[in-house]
């Protein structure tokens, strides 16, 4: 089922490819006016109808230009996604593979790449949707988190950065609510990225394909009922289960539970 956005502007952030490429899609074919951020989204695949605009996220001035062209050409703003997230880059250092190292050997880069070029962009950003969502007493703000929020995945800076994000998250629902905004964190579970598919060493059997977590937030946009998810951790699979919402090819991805993970 594709819950319809006609009519909603929505921008996602990091959609140059990957998870946020895969939301971008998705909601445009739910109908919405979509707007794509990356730093090299230009060159993304990415369907006509949505709008590219190039913007580094670690660039103050880049975000506020981004969002100032979002208004002034569809005068609104009723979703935004914060996919950007440069966690999964400069995973090799010098020939090692340093991302899962313990945190007293991993590069400073690391903590740049998943705390500023992840949770402080999406701060930055929500701060700007917030300025435009609170005057108009409506909008979603949905931060892409992960499992490693609650338990021990990968290193310790990845974990900071995603508990960081799903506590944003809830605090900026807190402050939101009584201006008809929503904020909500989002786990995907392990989708069909360009990067996993590439690796050949996931078992995909219970994957998602990029566009299933866009599809899952068309429908809590569409949701007249949305602020009952405010300030919540969601897992977009029990979400999908929740809304009647299936991936693309008909398969409904299982939710996997925190001792699954």
């Amino acid at each position: 089922m594709i819950h319809r956005l006609d009519g909603r502007v929505a921008l996602v952030t990091g959609a140059s490819r990957g998870v946020g490429r895969g939301v971008a899609e998705a909601l445009a074919g739910a109908g919405a006016d979509v707007w794509a951020t990356g730093r090299t989204v230009v060159g993304a695949t990415l369907g006509p109808a949505i709008r590219r605009l190039p913007c580094d996220h670690t660039d103050d001035a880049a975000v506020a230009s981004a969002f100032e062209q979002v208004l002034q050409t569809s005068g609104r703003l009723d979703i935004l996604v914060n996919s950007a997230w440069g966690g999964y880059e400069h995973m090799v250092e010098d020939g090692r593979f340093t991302w899962p190292a313990p945190f007293w050997e991993q590069p400073p880069q690391r903590w740049h790449d998943m705390i500023a070029a992840g949770v402080r962009a999406a701060f930055v950003a929500s701060q700007h949707a917030a300025h435009v969502m609170v005057p108009a007493n409506r909008g979603l703000i949905v931060h892409l988190s992960s499992w490693a929020a609650q338990k021990y995945i990968g290193n310790a800076i990845y974990g900071l950065a995603k508990a960081a994000t799903d506590k944003l998250a809830a605090d900026m629902g807190h402050e939101l609510a009584p201006h008809g905004v929503t904020a909500v964190s989002l786990y995907p579970g392990l989708v069909r990225t360009e990067a996993v598919v590439g690796a050949g060493v996931f078992d995909l059997s219970n994957s998602e394909s990029p566009e299933f977590i866009g599809l899952v937030i068309a429908a809590l946009a569409a949701d007249p009922d949305v602020a009952r998810w405010n300030g919540r951790v969601l897992v977009a699979a029990r979400l999908a289960l929740e809304y009647g919402v299936a991936d693309l090819d008909g398969a409904q991805p299982r939710p996997l539970s925190l001792g699954e993970v």
